[in-house]
């Protein structure tokens, strides 16, 4: 049976799996933003991220704003990496290292497999931009029912940093990859996938 992320799978020049363009869900997670009565609060963070997506050219599918609950958070993502209309899902706020700073814990409780690449270059790349001050971020990422979960800080610099220089280059590859067992497989390229790589 073909899905609509069969339809937007491919390999890229090296042979790689990708899907492209990307369907995103972006979780903000703010207690102040989502206690506000304001019918439409704030979210530059959240703001950041889709406009990081949409300039080249992926689909934000689901945008939600919870507060800095762990219980909240971890059935936001839960219930956004069960949709097979989601290749990706981000969050943003709540990394920190404050008492109500879950994020990391909400999320990474969800991962299948953790990618420590990510969040040791998130810091490194935070370095240059704020110094010593890059390691009280708790960044991280894993791969939760087959979805690539990243986990940013809230500020706008963050994540216009770890969207442009990190994740939306390298997302397509990530999702393609984590999905790949899904795809159907000829059998003329069962030879293509070597030995448990």
């Amino acid at each position: 049976m073909t899905t609509e992320r069969d339809d937007r799978r491919s390999t890229d020049e090296h042979g790689h799996d990708v899907i492209d363009p990307l369907y995103v869900g972006i979780v903000t997670v703010s207690s102040s933003r989502a206690g506000s009565d304001e019918a439409d609060p704030d979210d530059p963070g959240g703001d950041t991220i889709q406009e990081c997506f949409e300039a080249e050219g992926h689909e934000i599918r689901e945008r939600l704003l919870v507060r800095d609950d762990y219980s909240a958070i971890r059935t936001a993502v839960r219930g956004l990496v069960a949709r097979r209309d989601i290749d990706v899902v981000l969050t943003t706020g709540g990394t920190g290292v404050t008492a109500d700073d879950v994020s990391p814990e909400a999320t990474s409780s969800l991962f299948e497999r953790e990618l420590p690449g990510f969040g040791e270059l998130f810091r490194s790349l935070s370095w240059d931009e704020v110094g010593t001050r890059a390691m009280a971020s708790r960044a991280t990422a894993g791969i939760a029912v087959d979805t690539p979960v990243f986990c940013l800080p809230g500020s706008t610099n963050a994540c216009r940093t770890a969207c442009e220089q990190l994740i939306v280059p390298e997302a397509p590859h990530l999702a393609g990859l984590a999905t790949s067992h899904r795809a159907d497989v000829t059998e003329g390229s069962l030879s293509d996938y070597g030995d448990g790589e």
